[in-house]
């Protein structure tokens, strides 16, 4: 990856090594779809429930934690529900700037356990999930919803992990 800038404001996310983890899940979701990891941006902030529960509040009017959370550097959606999105265009710099995620310790933990699986698999379909919203993927339309299901499916294959869909028994990313 080009540049991902990480904040990592909890301590426990140290033991998950998202350093690591972050570039790979990242790098191998945008090569999926065809796109150049070494020109993408992407932040990820790494927090706990609170923090994540304020955001939720700020931008979604959902004063409730939640597992993870996307904001897009740009409206890239699909019109009509079940379409790609629009494409991703690289900027005046060339650099292909997605956008920012946010992901909360105790809610992956929990739905982790639930699930029973381990933590870094279940964090790992997340920042999937959350890349592909910055690519315009969402799941509020049926078709959208299946689109992008699909998707997180065959990228975390890729990844050598399951289809969390079948296994997971933990809700479903937000």
């Amino acid at each position: 990856m080009q540049s991902l800038d990480m904040i990592e404001e909890d301590p426990r996310w140290a033991d998950l090594d998202l350093e690591a983890l972050c570039p790979r899940v990242i790098s191998t979701t945008l090569a999926h779809l065809s796109l150049e990891a070494s020109v993408a941006e992407v932040t990820v902030l790494a927090c706990d429930d609170a923090h994540i529960a304020t955001l939720n509040a700020d931008f979604r009017d959902k004063p409730t934690p939640t597992n993870v959370l996307s904001w897009p550097a740009e409206e890239r959606g699909a019109a009509q529900d079940g379409e790609i999105p629009l494409p991703v265009t690289p900027g005046f710099d060339k650099m292909l700037e997605l956008g920012d995620i946010a992901i909360s310790y105790d809610t992956c933990h929990a739905e982790a356990e639930a699930a029973g699986k381990p933590m870094v698999d279940h964090v790992t379909h997340l920042i999937v999930h959350g890349v592909l919203h910055l690519l315009g993927y969402d799941h509020e339309r049926d078709g959208d919803a299946a689109l992008m299901e699909r998707l997180e499916v065959e990228i975390l294959g890729k990844l050598g992990l399951d289809d969390p869909y079948r296994h997971d028994a933990a809700q479903p990313p937000a």
